[in-house]
């Protein structure tokens, strides 16, 4: 019996000692409370708890949490009501702040970024609210950053995740989209049409000094033909007159090699006399030399036919 006793307290100490040891898994940290007061922070790892006088009074995780809130109401500079959904990406840096600081911190940052959203559309025209969601993140981010610095909250990041016109406004933008749409196109089919036109335009302009230098090239041509047939013309009459002047240098040269006698020049002299008066002149005037000739001629020809 004693022993049983022995070994039931020894079960016991054993099992307050394991209840009592806490192990801290990577990315948590454990909040300690001493009597009620906070007593520590426990990061990752193996840590002993105080029996009866320190407790876990709150698990936080490090890591970084995802919240999508519902879309709220807000309203534009221009009096537009739009629906806007945010996401908030946080981490816990300080988790005692975290436990101690508020005591919903979601729900904080849902109001706060609510109310931010609000305060920062209502400055906004609806165009520009859509255009603009960089810059609405980046003012909503700063702020909530600001707001839970005391709650050990680090906000990383916020997102616009959908921003709602009202129906009727959803419309005049898709008609405003399509009419854009359809003015681009004309614009588009337009330039299109003008740099046809252009095309055409150039083409026939290359064209017509295309054909303008082959008829001037064709003229340059013809010319230079031309030139080159009465140069080749003028050659070779300047080369028969060479020839005539050459056979009649030739003949005189025989000729004078011949040595004739003077009957023979009296007769060649009459023949030449007698192939100028064959034409059409009616008058004659024979030079002093050929007249002595021919009456030596005449002379020689009564001697003649009294023989």
């Amino acid at each position: 019996m004693e022993g049983f006793i022995i070994a039931a307290v020894i079960i016991l100490l054993i099992g307050f000692i394991i209840a009592n040891v806490k192990i801290v898994p990577q990315s948590k940290a454990f909040v300690i409370e001493r009597l009620g007061a906070y007593s520590a922070t426990w990061q990752t790892g193996l840590h002993f708890k105080i029996p009866l006088i320190e407790r876990v009074a709150k698990t936080v995780s490090l890591k970084e949490q995802v919240v999508d809130f519902p879309p709220q109401p807000v309203i534009t500079k221009d009096n537009v009501t739009m629906q806007i959904d945010t996401v908030v990406f946080f981490q816990i840096t300080d988790p005692k702040l975290f436990a101690y600081g508020v005591e919903n911190p979601i729900s904080a940052i849902e109001n706060l970024s609510a109310t931010t959203l609000r305060n920062i559309i209502g400055e906004m025209e609806l165009d520009h609210t859509l255009t603009s969601r960089d810059t609405i993140n980046a003012k909503i981010r700063g702020i909530l950053d600001d707001a839970t610095d005391p709650w050990g909250i680090k906000v990383n990041r916020v997102e616009l995740k959908n921003i709602l016109p009202p129906r009727e406004i959803q419309d005049a933008m898709e008609k405003q989209m399509k009419a854009e749409r359809e003015r681009r196109e004309a614009i588009l089919r337009a330039e299109g049409e003008k740099a046809s036109k252009v095309l055409v335009a150039e083409g026939q302009k290359e064209s017509q000094i295309l054909y303008a230098e082959g008829e001037k090239t064709a003229a340059i041509l013809h010319a230079e033909a031309v030139k080159e047939a009465k140069i080749r013309e003028a050659e070779g009459e300047a080369q028969a007159i060479l020839s005539i002047q050459k056979a009649q240098s030739e003949g005189i040269k025989l000729i004078n090699e011949a040595k004739p006698s003077n009957g023979v020049i009296a007769l060649k002299s009459l023949e030449s006399l007698e192939k100028v008066a064959d034409g059409q002149a009616t008058k004659i005037i024979i030079p002093s030399e050929i007249q002595g000739v021919a009456g030596l001629a005449a002379s020689v020809k009564e001697l003649m036919s009294k023989e």
